[in-house]
This record gives C-alpha cells, sequence and structure tokens, in this order.
C-alpha cells in the first residue's frame, strides 16, 4: 500500500505552466519548475558557487558540512527529489540557538539518510539497539517534593511517505487517515483514544517554519488521548507521530511502562493494516530530525530544585542531560523549575537513556538535599557520550 501510494504522488512536483488571456492582455501566469528543471540550472555552477555562508553560524551541520561534502552532494537527490540545499535551509536561515546547539538541518524522507550519509551517521558501524522492557528500570520512583510531572515520548514516522519537512497535502492527509484508522483498533487501558479535536499550537518556532513544518496549517493536523490524559498521540507536527506517555508526579518507572505498551500496541495495528514505521537496524526509528534517530525517545521530568539552579551546567553536561525552558525547546529555564531530560538518543536503547535519566535526576535531587542541609556538593564523572 505504502509503495504504490508513494508512486501514485511521486509526481507532485510535476512542472506546469498556467497562463490566462483576456481582451488580449495576459491576466495571469505561473511557471511551476519541477527539480529536475532546478538541476539542470545548477550545472551552470560549480558546487563553490552554491555553498552557504556558514562563517557565523553555530550549529552542527555548519561544523560538519565542508565545501568537500557539499560538491559530493549538492546535485545527489533521494528517489522524491528531495535535495541537500532542502536539507540544510533551516539551518541556513538559523545560524544558532539562544539555548541549545541546534542539529541545522532535516530529512525529508527516510532515503534522505541514504544520500547524506556522509553528515549523517557511519554507515559502517552505526547499529541501533532497542529495549522496551520497563521492568528492568530500577529506582524509577522519584521523590515527588522535587518533581511536578514526568514524561516519556518518541516519534514514529509512516514508511513510505513524505515526511512533515518535504510532504505533499495529500501525503499528509494519508498519514492522518492510517494513524486514525489504526487508533479505531485499540482496545483495553488504550480504547479510550477519541478526538476531541485537541490541537497543539501552530509551530511558531524559526527552526520548524523554515523546515516547512507550518504549511497549510492546521490541515490534517490532531491530538487523540485517552480518558486520563496520560496517553497522548499528536499527528503532522515536526514527525508524523508523537507518542506521550506522562503524569504528574514523580513515578518514571510507570510512565516508562505505558509509554512502552502504547508504543508497541499502536505499531502493532499500523503493521496489521499494510504499513509499518519507518526503522532499519543501524538507525532504529526514522525521524525528520537527525538529532532524534534512532530511539527518538525523550524522558524527562519538571523539577523544582532552586538551591542547585546555579550548579547545572557543569552536573548536566557531565550527566548527558539537558535543561530547556517548560515551554519546549524554544524557551529558557526561568524561575526554579526546569525541563530535565536526556541529551542523547542515539546508540543506548530506550531502557538505557530512561534508566540514564533516572540515575541523573536522583543525583540532582540528592544534590539539593544536601544543599539544603548546608554540605557541599561534588560534580559525578562524565559519562561518555556515544561515540560512532
Amino acid at each position: 500500500m505504502a509503495t504504490s501510494f508513494t508512486r501514485m504522488i511521486s509526481g507532485r512536483n510535476e512542472g506546469m505552466i498556467l497562463a490566462g488571456m483576456g481582451a488580449g492582455t495576459l491576466a495571469s501566469g505561473y511557471l511551476l519548475s519541477d527539480s529536475s528543471t532546478a538541476a539542470e540550472r545548477r550545472k551552470f555552477y560549480p558546487p563553490n558557487a552554491d555553498y552557504p555562508d556558514l562563517l557565523k553560524h553555530n550549529n552542527c551541520m555548519a561544523a560538519a558540512l565542508t565545501p568537500t561534502i557539499y560538491a559530493h552532494l549538492r546535485d545527489k537527490t533521494t528517489p522524491n527529489n528531495w535535495t541537500l540545499d532542502q536539507c540544510i535551509q533551516t539551518g541556513v536561515d538559523n545560524p544558532g540557538h539562544p539555548f541549545i546547539k541546534i542539529v541545522g538541518m532535516v530529512a525529508g524522507d527516510e532515503e534522505s539518510y541514504e544520500v547524506g550519509d556522509n553528515i549523517c551517521y557511519d554507515p559502517r558501524t552505526m547499529k541501533h539497539p532497542t529495549d522496551l522492557d520497563a521492568s528492568k528500570i530500577t529506582l524509577g520512583m522519584f521523590d515527588e517534593r522535587y518533581m511536578l510531572s514526568t514524561c516519556v515520548r518518541t516519534g514514529c514516522s509512516i514508511h513510505g511517505l513524505g515526511l512533515p519537512s518535504a510532504c505533499s497535502r495529500s501525503e499528509r492527509r494519508e498519514v492522518e487517515r492510517v494513524v486514525v484508522t489504526a487508533l479505531s483498533g485499540l482496545t483495553g487501558d488504550l480504547q479510550q483514544l477519541i478526538d476531541e479535536h485537541f490541537l497543539f499550537d501552530k509551530p511558531v518556532s524559526p527552526l520548524l517554519t523554515a523546515a516547512g513544518m507550518a504549511r497549510d496549517w492546521p490541515d490534517a493536523r490532531g491530538i487523540w488521548h485517552n480518558n486520563e490524559k496520560n496517553v497522548l498521540i499528536w499527528i503532522n507536527e515536526e514527525d508524523h507521530t508523537r507518542i506521550i506517555s506522562m503524569e504528574k508526579g514523580g513515578n518514571m518507572k510507570r510512565v516508562f511502562d505505558r509509554f512502552c505498551k502504547g508504543l508497541q500496541h499502536v505499531e502493532q495495528l499500523i503493521q496489521e493494516r499494510g504499513w509499518e514505521f519507518m526503522w532499519i537496524e543501524r538507525l532504529g526509528y526514522i525521524l525528520t530530525s537527525p538529532s532524534n534517530l534512532s530511539t527518538g525517545l525523550r524522558a524527562g521530568v519538571h523539577v523544582r530544585l532552586p538551591l542547585l539552579r546555579p550548579h547545572f551546567k557543569k552536573i548536566l553536561d557531565n550527566l548527558r542531560l539537558q535543561k530547556r525552558g517548560t515551554g519546549g525547546v524554544d524557551t529558557a529555564a526561568t524561575g526554579d523549575i526546569a525541563d530535565i531530560s536526556n541529551l542523547d538518543c542515539l546508540g543506548k536503547s530506550e531502557v538505557k537513556l530512561v534508566q540514564l535519566v533516572v540515575d541523573g535526576v536522583n543525583y540532582l535531587t540528592e544534590c539539593e538535599k544536601r544543599l539544603e542541609r548546608g554540605q557541599d556538593i561534588k560534580s559525578p564523572s562524565p559519562i561518555p557520550p556515544f561515540r560512532k
């Protein structure tokens, strides 16, 4: 089904000339050039004439994209005619970010990671481990005097359909149809997932708008949730789907267990209807942002640690954790409350990432308690990042 649909829409970029004539006067004329025309046009200029000005940029794309790599990849396209220049446009338009070091590129389809492997990963050595056994989590109940809420989420993409940065309207609507049809088969604790016309806010982050993710808003977008509103599924935001388990308080093990069961159940229903999530062994789940490859998993807490706050930077770096504002990546952490989550998604299983957050947050709360007693604290030994 996915393959036939992809073939059906693969001609969506066909060039057209539309013109209207009236009373001898040209009323309107539009020329929509297809990607092959753009490719022909690029042949007149060498790659160094197209290489973007990245001198003032501070994102991962700018650090990795050398003129040599650009020259090698500029004229390559995926089967859906997605190009390197389209991948990097959001990083060209957004030199940096006030709170995090951004990736600076997005994929338009799953083949983007094949064509652009020089930038994203080493295909010879990468391998994605997966583990959704929540019973392996230890010490997963936080001290709730400091915890406001706990959340685990990931994104999943439907194989054969363009990603939100590049999809056509028909593809976006097909994503909605596939997911909504699958959700209608939910049973047990998840059978109460219903559409109440909830809608996440229109993306206003320049990171998302420059990548084309706010096009045609709010067409084919929506949120499904259960009665308790502790399982939510977003449709067609940054990724085709975002599966979220959350609740107030600090029971990370319970939140992760609910997440694992929900993800596995939804994936099974997708497969029963002839579709599947984008997933390959060396990269795991394929998502729009390279930063979310592998598990795509973010496990986090909203936590209040006022005394520890001035010491966050080095401690969080050593624990492979990151701090964001409670309003998301584009907000600063203000006041006493911060959103603490895992820094890495790639190279570790879901269980290991959640356990890393559990251990890190428990360490942070112990530090806060020591400061409350007037005792000294020390930074933990650095946890080594994942290496290729």
